[in-house]
């Protein structure tokens, strides 16, 4: 008998695997995409806030249907920061109904985008507000007492992303700020002054409308006050300032927008509204996300000499031939643009490595 036959007694019958079932892994046999859905039935809104991995978005703005709703983002936003202000990709659930969720699923082209960091060496840049066409920067006349410094660091930071510079100084019933705000003259600022009882909400709101506009300043200069005069209901925290040290206690924690309405009866009032974002108070603000270059463009009015310098000036106080050092050695800048370079000096030195 050949090899080949079958005898009926084959002993590799026990060794006979064909009817194991094996379980199917559906990740396994799911062909791998980068293709991501279209979405193209998303709505547009507005994100007003952030509080613990969900995003208040406004749906509907400017309409009849006009209402807010909470989210989520989608999976492949983990690595994408999104901000107050952001205009967002939203889908899912958008009825704003008790339990419902939508889902982030993209953020549109932002026209600003305001940074800071938490030193001049940190390269990593934290996010405030995006798509902000104003900066209001409040200080305070006294208690705690301006520091030109930081207000120059908003400025700074403003121009830099394109953002216009509005300046308020509160508290000027316990100070006159008229020497602080030499240091800013020649600057296209402007400034409104605040007093106790002489809140100044119709002027400043005034500036407020048809702009969105971002709220900074030094922890307990009375922000968080102006923002609830400005938009009655808004509950903004307020707190006092220590006695011991003279710093202000942060009482705002989040970032959040609020509508401002002009009150229809308000002086040169037409009615308008527009957004106030206000923002928790700091008492640094970082500059090394920004490029040392663009740091002359925050100081208009030595700009305009610095024009006159070599190729490759750094403007510093040891530069060669630097139009602004020769303007000032000639008593051409006057007190306040000798103070206004000094400042502009201060933070070149800071970037001094990036040069």
């Amino acid at each position: 008998m050949s090899w080949l036959e079958d005898d009926g007694d084959d002993e590799l019958d026990d060794f006979d695997e064909s009817q194991i079932r094996m379980r199917p892994n559906p990740k396994a046999n799911r062909p791998r995409t980068k293709r991501r859905p279209a979405h193209n039935d998303a709505e547009i809104g507005r994100v007003l806030g952030v509080d613990r991995g969900r995003y208040a978005v406004l749906i509907g703005e400017g309409t009849d249907d006009e209402h807010t709703i909470t989210t989520t983002r989608a999976r492949e936003l983990r690595r994408t920061p999104i901000v107050t202000g952001d205009a967002a990709r939203v889908v899912g659930d958008v009825s704003g109904d008790e339990g419902t969720l939508g889902r982030i699923v993209g953020i549109l082209e932002r026209s600003s985008l305001l940074r800071r960091s938490a030193d001049d060496t940190d390269q990593v840049e934290r996010v405030i507000v995006a798509n902000a066409d104003q900066m209001l920067i409040v200080v305070a006349a006294a208690d705690p007492e301006p520091r030109e410094r930081l207000v120059d660091r908003y400025l700074v930071a403003a121009l830099d992303a394109g953002i216009r510079p509005l300046l308020v100084v509160t508290k000027t019933d316990l100070a006159d700020p008229a020497e602080f705000l030499t240091h800013f003259e020649g600057l296209d600022l402007t400034v409104f002054t605040s007093a106790q009882g002489e809140m100044p909400v119709d002027e400043i709101g005034r500036a407020l409308i048809g702009h969105s506009t971002v709220f900074v300043g030094h922890s307990g200069v009375g922000k968080s006050t102006l923002v609830n005069a400005l938009v009655p209901g808004a509950g903004r925290a307020t707190g006092h300032v220590n006695e011991v040290t003279g710093r202000g206690r942060h009482t705002s924690s989040s970032t959040v927008s609020l509508r401002y309405v002009a009150p229809p009866l308000a002086p040169g009032s037409d009615g308008g509204s527009g957004w106030v974002i206000d923002t928790p108070g700091v008492r640094s603000f970082g500059l090394g996300h920004v490029d040392p270059q663009n740091i002359l463009a925050a100081f208009t009015e030595l700009a305009v000499i610095a024009e006159n310098c070599p190729r490759g000036c750094t403007h510093r106080a040891d530069a060669e031939d630097c139009a602004l050092n020769e303007a000032a050695a000639d008593g051409a800048l006057g007190e306040a643009g000798l103070a206004r370079l000094e400042s502009l000096q201060r933070l070149l030195a800071t970037f001094a490595d990036k040069l």
